[in-house]
Formats: C-alpha cells, structure tokens, sequence
C-alpha cells in the first residue's frame, strides 16, 4: 500500500513538473505578425478589393497593433493626436498578466477580420494562434485576448467614422462622352470607374485630399505640335519600341514586375474571367516585409514599419484619387485607338479609373519615403514579391531607385503619360516627406528621407 501511494505521489509530482514546464512566457515573433499580414494579402487578393481599399485594410489594423506595443516599449510613441481624431485607446487594468505582443497581434487580426470578406480564412489563422497561445499559458493568452479585443473595438469605432460606409452608397461617376479630354472606360471589360468619392475619407496624417493638389495636366490639345499630343506619342511609340523587341525585353519585365492590378479580364472567345494580382500598396507592404527581415527587425519594430509605411500609402491613394477624378484625364489608350492606331494595345491592363495622376507613382513615392525615414538611404534588397505569380526577382539599391522603377513601368505599360509619372512622383514624396516630418513615432531620431 505504501508503495502505490508513493508511486502515486511521484507521478503527481511529475505531472506537477511537466505542467510547469510548459506554462511560462508566451514568446511573439516577428514571423508571427509577418504571416498575419501575408494572410491578410492573400485574402485581399481573393476577395478583389480595389488599390484605395485595400490601402485602408492595412491602415488600421496596424495602428491598433502599434498603439498596444507604444504602451509598453518607450522607444516608441503613440500616435493619438497625430492622426485624424485617434483618441487614446484603452489602458489596461493593472496587476493583470498581459503579453502586449499577443494583445497586439489579436487586435491586428482582429480589425483586418472586419475589414475583408473571407473571415471565415482569417478565423482559421487566428484560431491557430489562439491554440498555441493557450496551451503555452492560458492565463496571459485570455487576459492578452481580452485586452487586445478591447482595443480593436476601440480602433474599430474611431474607423467606423471614416466617412468609408457613406461613400458606399454615393452615386457612381457619370462619363462624360461629349468631351474629348475627359476619361472613358477602357477595353476590355468597360468597367465603371472605381472609387470616385475617395477624397472624401477621413485623411490619416495629411490636413486634407487637396493639401498637396499637384500642378494640372498639360492643356488637352491633338495638334501635333501640342505639349499634350507629344505626351500621347510618346506613350505609343515607347510602346511600338518595346513590343517589337518581344517579351523579353527589360521594359516589358518592369511592367509587367509592378503591374499589381488586382483584377485583369481575360477574354477568350465568348469567356471572360479575371486573374488577380495584389495591388501596389500590398507591394510595398511586401517590400516592408522584406526589409524587416533584411534587418533581423523585433516584434516591436516590425509593427512600426508596416505602421508608418501603410499611413504613407493610405494617405497617398487619399491624395491621388482627389486628383483622379477633378482633373478626369483620358487614357491614353482611348486616344491612341481613336487618332494614331485603332489595333495598338498596352503592354498592360488599363485599369478603370482616370489617368492623372498615376498612382503607382504617388504611392511608390510615399512609401518609400517613408521607408527610408526607417532603414536608411542606401538600403539594398531583393524584391521577391511577385514571385507567386511567376515573375523573377528583382534588385534594388534603394527604396527610391524602386520608386522611380514603379512609376517608369506605367510608360512602358503603356497606360499613364510621362507627366503623370513625373507629377505624381512629386505627388507622392512630396506627401511623404510631410508624413515623416509631421509623425513623431519614436523616441530616438529616425534617418532623413528627404529626396528633391
């Protein structure tokens, strides 16, 4: 009898142990909030959303992590009364073991869960996690959870009067065809165009829509001897160029790199169908990725770069959609197909909105201001980000040199004039700037962005 009671205490002491050793520190990584945002990415692409909205998806749900992680790490600072009516989010009670880490992962997948369609591919993600952070130590996880929920509610109610569900329901834009300047749908899908109430979303960091309104368009004129007419030959005979030298050539490899349409139609015969790409603000987010890795970048950095990158973006699509649809410039292929070539085609897709200015060049602008306002200069990396759809690597010696890459490959695509690329370039680095001059993020000096 005493021997089954001793054997009996030893394995309760055992298990005792065992319990123990498995209970401790739940330990976040930064691979962890990678593959968040990946997760939301390849939702996104799923789910067709369009440039501007996407740009808003990845928006707040970084916030809310970066003001979680503010709370507790004194290098960086919370971004109330920085942007646009952001309040203080809820402090948590005392005395409780909370893991900020896992309470800002919760909360960022939390709100990227309202924000797209599939939730059902983002609750499979998270509930992954959840698992792992339970059985490690299921006091921290719930009250983490509990507080990262919280602060997701709060960011989410600050979100909800953005001004987003309003223009849900605003009237589409009406095409004028009577004037030869003004944009018409494009082939081959004539789609209506997107988003023409963006300028009104509440801005992040910018005063407004218009605060950096770029210089106007050449006047509209085909005569030959026209600043605007050369802008259009121009546009078709880069394209002429480039085509005769076949697929292999580097300009197509550049358009076709930074293409990031989210929705091409394909028609073959009578079927049409659409293959699906990530926009270009979900590129740069990719190269955000890439950098933090390059950099051996914490958890708390991590989400500080995806922050300050994706308010640079959201604030750029706000900026360059305002000029979109004022100025409602043609493309170029409508006209190119009217006047100089009715069988010339782009190199890519023109997508369903007005040309000017480009918005790749706004937003590559922005972005990588904002990139090297964190990692310097003179930060070299290889882009893979579009190797999932087969296209190669890419290398580049600064976050600028892609920039100008970005915007260049919408000439050769074949769908944006040279000033528009130029301008918005501006555009963008210009919006930049002010954002890495205006948000205060650390508490340590950050690197100089500026590039005239």
């Amino acid at each position: 009898m005493k021997k089954v009671l001793m054997g009996l205490v030893v394995m309760t002491a055992m298990i005792s142990c065992n319990t123990k050793e498995e209970e401790g520190p739940i330990v976040v990584t930064p691979e962890q909030f990678h593959t968040s945002v990946d997760k939301v990415i390849e939702i996104m692409v799923h789910d067709i959303f369009s440039p501007p909205v996407a740009s808003r998806i990845f928006a707040y749900p970084n916030i809310a992590a970066y003001e979680i992680i503010s709370l507790q790490n004194e290098d960086y600072l919370s971004l109330e009364g920085q942007v646009t009516d952001l309040t203080s989010i809820p402090k948590p009670e005392v005395n409780l073991p909370i893991n900020y880490q896992v309470a800002a992962l919760v909360a960022h997948m939390e709100l990227s869960k309202r924000l797209i369609f599939s939730e059902d591919r983002m609750e499979a993600f998270r509930d992954s996690l959840y698992g792992i952070w339970e059985t490690k130590n299921a006091a921290t996880f719930n009250a983490s959870k509990t507080y990262g929920l919280k602060v997701a509610e709060h960011i989410g109610t600050w979100m909800s009067k953005d001004n987003y569900a309003q223009t849900r329901t605003m009237p589409k834009f009406t095409v004028n065809a009577e004037d030869p300047n003004r944009w018409q749908p494009t082939p081959p899908a004539y789609m209506d165009g997107i988003e023409p109430h963006w300028n009104k979303i509440r801005p992040f960091v910018i005063d407004s829509a218009q605060q950096f309104k770029p210089t106007p368009p050449p006047t509209f004129s085909m005569e030959e001897d026209s600043d605007f007419y050369r802008e259009l030959k121009e546009v078709y005979d880069v394209g002429q160029k480039i085509t005769e030298t076949g697929d292999q050539s580097e300009e197509i490899e550049i358009a076709k790199f930074w293409d990031c349409n989210p929705y091409v139609s394909v028609t073959r015969g009578h079927l049409m169908f659409a293959t699906k790409k990530i926009t270009p603000g979900a590129h740069w987010i990719g190269i955000t990725k890439i950098s933090c890795k390059k950099t051996d970048s914490d958890f708390d950095k991590t989400i500080f770069a995806y922050t300050k990158t994706s308010l640079a973006i959201a604030d750029a699509f706000i900026s360059c959609w305002d000029e979109k649809y004022r100025s409602n410039l043609i493309r170029p292929e409508t006209l190119i197909n009217e006047h100089i070539d009715d069988n010339w085609k782009p190199v890519l897709q023109t997508p369903p909105f007005p040309e000017y200015t480009s918005g790749h060049s706004v937003v590559s602008g922005a972005a990588s201001t904002a990139l090297t306002s964190i990692f310097g200069n003179n930060f070299a990396f290889d882009d893979d980000t579009e190797t999932a759809y087969g296209l190669p690597v890419r290398s580049f010696t600064s976050f600028n040199q892609a920039a100008d890459e970005a915007a260049i490959s919408r000439m050769y695509g074949g769908i944006h004039y040279r000033v528009a690329i130029e301008v918005g370039l501006k555009q963008g680095r210009d919006l930049g700037d002010f954002i890495v001059n205006h948000l205060k993020m650390t508490a340590k000096k950050e690197m100089v962005s500026i590039q005239k």
